[in-house]
């Protein structure tokens, strides 16, 4: 089978050069209307809250800065889970939405709430809200 195409080529050298064209030219063209992304965004929409409190000792920043954070955005709608980190002079709290929650809606209701718990957090403690990578 594979002999009599190569015998058919060789013999039809201007038919088989067209084929060969016109695969190449479809091909090229397939390629330039496809649609791809190299690296897809597989994460899931997430906020991050960082708050510094230097010098302080990790469970007075988790009692002061990271539980009231956390224990306030856990009733936010859309939210599926709340994940609070404390270390030496630093608290991180990782908001994670569900599936199809705008960023800047869930940048805006932490923020919200953020300001409604900003009395409870101490004065000197720093704090940025926004999304992280």
């Amino acid at each position: 089978m594979i002999a009599r195409i190569i015998a058919w080529c060789a013999k039809n050298r201007l038919a088989t050069l067209l084929l060969v064209g016109l695969g190449t030219g479809w091909g090229v063209l397939s390629v330039r209307s496809t649609a791809l992304d190299a690296i897809p965004d597989l994460s899931d929409v997430q906020v991050i809250v960082f708050s510094e409190w230097m010098g302080r000792a990790p469970d007075l920043v988790e009692d002061n800065i990271t539980y009231p954070v956390v224990s306030s955005l856990l009733g936010s709608p859309r939210v599926s889970a709340v994940r609070g980190q404390s270390m030496f002079g630093m608290s991180f709290v990782n908001v994670i939405f569900e599936d199809g929650t705008d960023l800047y809606w869930a940048r805006s209701r932490v923020l919200e709430k953020l300001s409604s718990i900003s009395n409870k957090l101490p004065q000197a403690a720093g704090r940025d809200a926004g999304p992280r990578p």
